[in-house]
C-alpha cells in the first residue's frame, strides 16, 4: 500500500472555510490535517494577528508530529499585514520547526497572479478598510498595478467568523461587479470567504482568470508535494503546473 501524501494546514480558529476547501479540491490520495491558531470573531488590527501568529511555532511542531509533507499557512491577512518580508520570515520559521516545506496564502497569491502574467488587477474582499489598505500596499510592493480593492460591506461587518457564512453566490455577485474591464485578473482575497466555489462562475462572467486565497494556497501546496495533474472545477489556475519549490528559500 502506498503512503498517502499529507498536507498540514494552519488556520485562524474562527475559519471554517479553508480546510473545507482543501478537502474539496485536493485529489484522492492526499489527506489534510488542520491546526487552529487563536482568533476571536471580533478581533481586528495588528494586535489580533500578532496574538494569532504567536502560535505559529507551536503549531508547526504539532503538525510535524503528524508527519505532514508540507505545511500551508492559511490566512491571507496574517501573511500580508506586516508587509513584504514578514511572509518569508514566517515560512522560514515553519520550515525550521517542522522540517518540511511551507507555503503561505499571500505569497501563493502573488505566485498565482504571476503565473497568469497579470500586472493590472482588481481585488474583491470581505475586509474592512484597514485590511484593504494593507493588502493594496503589499500587492503594489510586489509590482502589481492595483486598479481597485473593493470590500463587501455585509461580509466586512459580520466579523471574522461571519465571513464564512457568506454564500458562494454572494461572492460571485459582488466580485463580478468589482472586476474592472481593464484588469488582467481578478483576485478574491480571504481564506474564510467561500470564493473557491465561485471561481468557475466568476471566470465565465468576467472572462478573466480568477485567483482566490484558498485556491492559490492549495495550488502551491500541491506543487510542494509533487502533484502536477490538473484539477477540474476550480478555475484556470489548476490547469497550470504549480511550482515545485516554494517557501522561504525561493
Amino acid at each position: 500500500m502506498s503512503v498517502r501524501k499529507r498536507i498540514g494546514v494552519m488556520v485562524p480558529s474562527t475559519n471554517t472555510t479553508c480546510e473545507a476547501d482543501f478537502n474539496m479540491v485536493v485529489p484522492r490520495g492526499i489527506t489534510v490535517h488542520g491546526q487552529r491558531l487563536w482568533m476571536t470573531n471580533d478581533a481586528t488590527g495588528d494586535a489580533a494577528y500578532q496574538r494569532m501568529n504567536g502560535e505559529i511555532e507551536t503549531g508547526a511542531r504539532y503538525l510535524a508530529t503528524a508527519r505532514v509533507d508540507v505545511i500551508a499557512y492559511g490566512c491571507t491577512t496574517g501573511s500580508f499585514y506586516r508587509g513584504p518580508g514578514w511572509d518569508r520570515e514566517m515560512l522560514a520559521l515553519i520550515e525550521r520547526e517542522a522540517g518540511v516545506p511551507a507555503v503561505a496564502t499571500t505569497p501563493s497569491v502573488v505566485t498565482a497572479l504571476r503565473a497568469f502574467g497579470a500586472r493590472r488587477i482588481s481585488v474583491a474582499t470581505p475586509y474592512p478598510d484597514w485590511n484593504n489598505e494593507r493588502l493594496r500596499a503589499y500587492l503594489e510592493a510586489h509590482g502589481f498595478e492595483v486598479l481597485n480593492v473593493d470590500g463587501e460591506p455585509t461580509a466586512a461587518a459580520s466579523g471574522n467568523q461571519g465571513i464564512n457564512d457568506q454564500s458562494p453566490e454572494s461572492v460571485v455577485a459582488f466580485a463580478a461587479r468589482a472586476c474592472r474591464p481593464e484588469a488582467d485578473a481578478l483576485l478574491c482575497s480571504c481564506t474564510a470567504w467561500r470564493s473557491v466555489e465561485a471561481v468557475d462562475a466568476l471566470e465565465r462572467r468576467t472572462g478573466k482568470p480568477v485567483v482566490t486565497s484558498n485556491q492559490a494556497t492549495i495550488w502551491t501546496a500541491l506543487g510542494a508535494v509533487g502533484v502536477t495533474q490538473p484539477v477540474g472545477g476550480f478555475g484556470r489556475l489548476f490547469e497550470r503546473p504549480a511550482p515545485a519549490a516554494v517557501g522561504a528559500a525561493r
